[in-house]
């Protein structure tokens, strides 16, 4: 199974790339599933279901941020792909929490930012980008060529990875990804999270609500300390 990780922040443009590319790959005859993991709603997978009839769903992560949903459904997602007669998931993942990053090791790790969120974009979302294989840049039409070539100035600077520019609403660009794609390796068992997750031992992921860390344990800090550990 070939597993394609999809992440980038809200409107950037993930599912008009991944559709585009899935009409290319369709193609060629490659057989696909999608998965689609979000916070509280979705409905990408009703898109590619009656777009394209491939073997689409979703997962809401709720309280869960969607990178750790992802650690722990992707497992059953490559079987369930595998069981639907898929040799490629593609999964799209939203991509809220700028300290995680989804991608799995052998996996091809894309991440989709728009050319017009900002110059310095690429030094603000971490792991996302510095984790990732591709850096899909969408919407270049709405930028000028100067704006343009310091937004991938900035994403080399910060991520040293291929920067492909596309325009996914009118498909331009999209050949080269889907090469991507569709040479990309299969993913081995047992899976890996690709990079070392943040660390989460404190009392906030566990669920306390006070503010203020007098009230916490576990790795803390506050408005004029750097991160500092205090024991239960």
């Amino acid at each position: 199974m070939k597993l394609i990780m999809c992440a980038g922040p809200p409107t950037s443009g993930k599912t008009m790339v991944l559709r585009q590319v899935t009409r290319r790959l369709l193609a060629k005859g490659i057989r696909l599933a999608y998965l689609k993991i979000d916070v509280q709603f979705a409905d990408e997978d009703e898109l590619f279901k009656n777009e394209f009839g491939i073997p689409a769903r979703k997962v809401y992560s709720g309280e869960l941020c969607p990178d750790h949903a992802g650690v722990l459904v992707l497992g059953d997602a490559v079987k369930w792909a595998e069981k639907q007669g898929a040799d490629t998931l593609l999964v799209e993942t939203a991509g809220l929490c700028l300290r995680c990053a989804p991608y799995i090791e052998g996996s091809l790790g894309i991440v989709v930012l728009e050319a017009t969120s900002g110059m310095n974009l690429p030094r603000k979302i971490g792991a996302m980008l510095t984790l990732a294989d591709i850096a899909v840049v969408t919407k270049i039409d709405l930028v000028s060529q100067a704006e343009k070539e310091v937004f991938r100035a900035n994403i080399i600077d910060a991520a040293g990875i291929d920067v492909l520019e596309t325009d996914a609403l009118h498909g331009i660009g999209i050949d080269r990804i889907a090469a991507r794609v569709e040479h990309a390796r299969e993913v081995k068992e047992p899976m890996m999270l690709r990079g070392s997750p943040p660390m989460a031992v404190c009392t906030i992921c566990a669920g306390k609500r006070q503010i203020g860390s007098e009230h916490h344990f576990g790795v803390l800090r506050t408005l004029d300390s750097d991160l500092f550990y205090r024991g239960q």
